[in-house]
């Protein structure tokens, strides 16, 4: 592990505790978490993209705005759903967000995951008629076409009258680092294996789409020795990011250990169904700053990984989860390997 960021689903709901009531208030306090955290050192900002939920949901403007605020933390997505998309659209949002934020930016995308709407996508217009079920097949292909777009792909055919006959037009702003900074959400090994054949950078998921009875670490750190090995036998030379997402709580105050002191009970892995998979989730560390060094040195994913990504519990506020990442920053971070922003840009690991 080389860095760490935050990852907030941005929850928001006028409920007794809560210090996110609005949307409004979810969106500005993200920023103001964001400014912070710039300033303790922490690498990245990521939001979760929910659809039909009292979550955070259209990214970019608050991309844009964390990126204009800060100086050099990531900001980013864990994950942006291809499946409600305009692949075009996308590409000119993704491009300028990435010269808004000076190529600070990790767009993680994926095909989603479950939502409360039934095939919610077909309300915003987009229909896959090979999957009615889940959509993965639409999600490739319109990734697929973004990918295309973004390397410069000619594909509108030009009007004659203004540009001559035959020629073609590419979508602008058009950035040339843009494919860098993208990432596929995988849950699967064999996910995680064709995004390396892609050339990506690979996202691993909260959870992972598979059951074998190992330890969720071990599953996912298996996933990510895939994905550089399809990365590499690709022809692909360069030094691709990988990231995982833990719930991390280190226990420094009274109030931490009234929040969370009773996770540390139950520090285990959970085995469920999710969209009809049998899937293994990670477990919640919580614990005394020590406890957390041994625990996660022993995380095989976590060490594995060159950034980890911290939920964080937004409705608590940016005071509170500020506390959360400064613990982190300055009681466990540094025995993992943690370098602050300060020291540059994250780098991932040559294969």
């Amino acid at each position: 592990m080389k860095a760490f960021g935050f990852l907030s689903f941005g929850h928001y709901a006028d409920v007794p505790g809560s210090s996110t009531r609005t949307a409004g208030d979810m969106l500005k306090q993200t920023i103001e978490i964001a400014e912070g955290a710039d300033e303790i050192g922490v690498n990245g900002a990521y939001v979760r993209v929910h659809h039909w939920a009292r979550q955070a949901a259209s990214p970019m403007p608050l991309l844009s705005a964390m990126a204009a605020r800060t100086k050099r933390i990531e900001v980013g997505t864990g994950v942006i759903d291809m499946r409600y998309e305009n692949p075009f659209q996308f590409a000119e949002e993704a491009a300028a967000l990435d010269y808004i934020a000076d190529g600070r930016i990790a767009l993680g995308v994926s095909r989603g995951s479950p939502e409360t709407a039934l095939r919610g996508y077909e309300t915003f217009g987009f229909v896959d008629e090979e999957d009615t079920e889940r959509g993965s097949v639409m999600a490739r292909e319109k990734f697929d076409l973004f990918l295309e777009v973004i390397d410069g792909a000619r594909v509108a055919p030009g009007d004659p009258r203004m540009v001559g006959a035959g020629h073609y037009l590419s979508i602008e702003p058009h950035s040339p680092t843009l494919r860098d900074h993208i990432w596929w959400g995988a849950g699967s090994r064999a996910t995680a294996e064709d995004t390396g054949r892609k050339g990506l950078n690979l996202m691993s998921s909260t959870l992972l789409t598979e059951a074998t009875g190992q330890p969720f670490h071990e599953l996912q750190r298996e996933q990510i020795e895939l994905f550089r090995a399809a990365y590499k036998d690709a022809g692909h030379t360069g030094a691709p990011r990988v990231s995982v997402s833990r719930s991390v709580f280190p226990l420094v105050s009274d109030m931490d250990r009234a929040y969370f002191g009773l996770r540390s009970a139950e520090n285990a892995d959970q085995i469920g169904i999710i969209d009809g998979y049998r899937s293994t989730f990670g477990k919640t560390y919580a614990a005394e700053p020590d406890v957390l060094i041994r625990q996660l040195l022993a995380d095989e994913a976590v060490m594995a990984a060159d950034t980890l990504m911290l939920t964080i519990p937004n409705q608590l506020g940016p005071e509170y989860n500020l506390h959360v990442l400064q613990a982190f920053a300055e009681h466990v971070a540094p025995a993992l390997g943690w370098k602050p922003n300060t020291e540059g840009p994250v780098q991932g690991d040559a294969v």
